[in-house]
Parts: structure tokens; sequence; C-alpha cells
């Protein structure tokens, strides 16, 4: 960690980080959308056959229209939403005006639905931000229609397809072979591989903090606990659903999925049943991790409570000498005696160094 962020733990306020809380569980289905419109947009067009690929770029929506029933699959990509073009573009490819709807939501869970002639779903890409030490979402909506493959990016700077557009650009690949359902596939799978990159980095955090926590446990260790305890549930919140959505795909009558593209949908469906029992672990780790910060807190309040009681019990003896030869008696004992002092002060000494040999003999410390 650097200094500065070494800091923000030197504020009892930022122990408990309630902004990060407040923008995980803001979501609230009732109320309308927020959204602020992009203020560009960019369309990226990839139109391809087995024997041929023309790509496109474009900063208006209008331009998209022609590939509608051109007789080669195409895929458009667009980086950036705003109401207009969102409603002009499914105005044109026939999507119904609840799909467009879920497009310009904002915080939507991921879900997927089958409305003719489309299939949609709508799920989060996840990023790991390593300076803030936070997950960071960008919802995408991904249309699958005859022939076409419609998908809504949120922010143009970023995105985990770089991987198939390199594989279109491939002549005679399994893309440009395949008809836009397995292009739809594709891009799923990119996703769902994504989330094991970012679970793969949480992991590397609560290593590092289990290491921590074993050598010394402060507050800023359960600082850490509770911020990777929120990271966490985003995961779960943005994983979890994408089981249900694939399982979607696998399970629809839809004539837009061929019979052998089914199988790829099965394999993405394993892919996410593992990372929610990898988050699952994750969220085990956290717990343990919590128990072991206690642990070592008491471990560490119960060895000051050994010391300060060896303590005491060496000074008991000299406090009662020391009492007994204070009393306000007229005959006591060696009161007046000359080395009286010396032998009082002897006693003080001699009896705490008995003590500690038979407490070293026992074991007690």
């Amino acid at each position: 960690m650097t200094g500065s962020q070494y800091l923000k733990f030197l504020n009892p306020l930022a122990l408990f980080n309630t902004k990060r809380t407040r923008d995980i569980f803001k979501v609230n289905p009732t109320l309308p959308p927020e959204r602020i419109e992009a203020d560009k947009i960019v369309v990226k067009v990839f139109d391809y056959t087995p024997t041929s690929l023309n790509e496109f770029t474009y900063d208006a929506i209008e331009n998209c229209n022609q590939f509608n029933n051109n007789g080669n699959i195409s895929w458009i990509n667009i980086d950036g939403i705003r109401k207009k073009e969102v409603e002009s573009l499914c105005n044109h490819f026939g999507i119904h005006y609840l799909i467009a709807e879920d497009i310009l939501s904002v915080g939507q869970r991921p879900k997927m639905d089958e409305i003719n002639p489309v299939l949609y779903c709508l799920l989060n890409m996840l990023y790991f931000n390593e300076q803030a030490g936070t997950v960071e979402t960008e919802q995408i909506s991904i249309l699958l229609g005859r022939d076409f493959v419609i998908s809504y990016q949120e922010d143009a700077s970023r995105d985990v397809f770089d991987s198939v557009r390199e594989k279109l650009r491939i002549t005679d690949s399994k893309l440009r072979l395949s008809g836009a359902d397995y292009l739809c596939y594709a891009m799923i799978d990119m996703i769902v591989d994504n989330y094991y990159v970012v679970m793969d980095k949480i992991g590397d955090r609560i290593e590092m903090l289990e290491e921590r926590i074993i050598r010394s446990s402060n507050k800023r260790s359960l600082a850490e606990i509770n911020a990777l305890r929120k990271e966490l549930i985003v995961l779960k919140r943005n994983v979890g659903p994408v089981r249900d959505i694939v399982n979607g795909f696998v399970r629809t009558d839809s004539e837009l999925l061929e019979e052998r593209t089914r199988k790829y949908f099965k394999d993405i469906y394993d892919h996410i049943v593992q990372a929610n029992d990898l988050v699952e672990s994750h969220r085990d780790m956290m717990i343990n991790l919590h128990d072991l910060y206690v642990s070592n807190v008491n471990l560490k309040l119960n060895e000051v409570m050994k010391v300060m009681t060896i303590v005491t019990c060496l000074l008991a003896p000299a406090t009662v000498i020391g009492g007994i030869f204070g009393m306000n008696f007229d005959v006591i004992p060696y009161a007046h005696e000359r080395n009286g002092f010396f032998i009082a002060t002897t006693l003080m000494i001699i009896v705490p160094i008995i003590m500690v040999f038979i407490f070293r003999k026992r074991g007690w410390f």
C-alpha cells in the first residue's frame, strides 16, 4: 500500500467506509433510473461471412440501419448509452420497448429475457481497481437476433472483447464459420472468464491480509477485512445471477440458438457454477480471517493480562511486608532493631525471586 492509502486509516470514520457501503446498496428498482447520458457514442461494427470481414466505426447510430437483414452476420457494439439512440435502433430492428427500458436502466440485476425476435441478456463486466482495491462494474446489454448481435456498453475505454475481435479477424476461425448465436456465446464466455481474473486478484489480497493478520493484528487489519467483505458482496451480487442467465440460454426453445451451440452454453454454466463456489470460498475465508483477527486480539489481551498478573503477584509480598511493618502498634518485632529496614528490604527482594523460580518451574511464563 502507498503512503496515501495508509493515511486514510488515521481517520476513525474511514474504518467504516460508509460511502462504499452506500454505493453497493443504493440500488432501488422502484425509483426511476438516473442515468447520465454519454457525451458521445462510438459504434463499432463487424460485418462478416466465412470468407469476408468488414469493420466500420461510426459516431451516429443511423449508420447501423443498413446491417439489418443484409445477409451477413453483424456485430454492432455501441459504447455510450443515450436514450434517443437506443430507442431509434430498437425501433429499426423491431426490438420490444421493455428491452429498451432495460438497456437504459441503472443498477439492474443481471437477467435474461426472451422477447421475439431477440434473446436479451443484461449482465455486468467486472474490473478490479488495483489502486482503490475495489471491484468496479460496467453494465452491458447483449441482444441476439437473427444474423445480428447488438451490445451496449457504458465505458468506451475498456472491455474484455478484444480477443473476440482478434478471432473474428482470422479467416476460417470458429467465430467466422458459425452464426450469431456462437458470437453471443463467445461474448458471454469472455465476461465470465474475466470474473476469474477479478476473483484471483481478490484472492491475492485475502492471502496478503492473512499473512499480515498472523504477524500483527491492528485496527487497519479490521478495516481491510471489512473492505474486502464489501467487495465480495459486489462479486456475489453480480456473479450469482449469471447462472440463471446461462441456464436460460441452455433451456430456451428459441430458434435463434442452434442445437450445436447449446453445449457451449452448458460449458459456460459449468464455469459460472465454479465461479459461484469460488466466491463462497472467499467469503468463508473472510469469516475465518475475522475470527483469526478476534483470536489474535484476545491472545494479545491475555498476554497483557498475564504480565500484569505476574507483576502484581511479585509485588504482593513487598506490599504485605511493608504493610505489616508500617502498622501503628507500639510493639512490632524488629521495628526498633538497628538492621530492621535491611531485613524487611531483603525479604521484599528474596520472596519475589523465589516466586519467579516457582512460576518458571511450573511453566506459567
